[in-house]
């Protein structure tokens, strides 16, 4: 692959790939640090796709690889479901659309890394269970079952806020 062609298709996955990072760890620095690891990550080994999988699927593999790493040793600043801090949450006299839009987003960071992933991969990326199977390197049922709990731990969690 050579150099403009990498470019070209970098360029066209850039904003998708900041969005699933920033989704992932829920700093914009941080996620604009691990884009620009990934992206010189997948630039170094260029030469090695071999087109066996789409570009954006590689692409993203790397860049989960490099959340991954940096998330060892380190936790994410979420809380379980049931934590007090997932607990102070408005109550419903403050519930627009704005209050319930965070509340959806302070939940899905809540959710355990994979089960994030496979729901952010799936529903704002729009990817078949089959890249996103290829991307977190798991088999096509278990990438369902991370979606099928994660919708539950989302649930679980608004319906929380619901009855507060």
């Amino acid at each position: 692959m050579t150099r403009d062609e990498f470019i070209g298709l970098a360029s066209a996955e850039q904003e998708s790939l900041r969005r699933f990072l920033l989704s992932l760890c829920n700093d914009a620095a941080l996620a604009d640090d691990i884009a620009q690891d990934a992206l010189v990550n997948a630039y170094v080994a260029s030469s090695s796709f071999r087109g066996a999988a789409r570009f954006s699927t590689w692409l993203f593999r790397i860049a989960y690889n490099c959340f991954i790493d940096r998330m060892r040793g380190r936790r994410l600043q979420t809380a379980p479901l049931d934590s007090p801090a997932a607990r102070a949450v408005p109550g419903p006299e403050a519930a627009d659309g704005r209050f319930r839009h965070e509340d959806l987003h302070r939940a899905i960071g809540m959710l355990p890394d994979k089960e994030r992933a496979a729901l952010l991969l799936f529903y704002m990326e729009d990817k078949p269970v089959k890249e996103v199977a290829d991307i977190l390197e798991m088999p096509a049922g278990s990438v369902r079952a991370y979606l099928t709990r994660g919708r539950q731990h989302i649930k679980d969690y608004l319906e929380k806020w619901k009855t507060r």
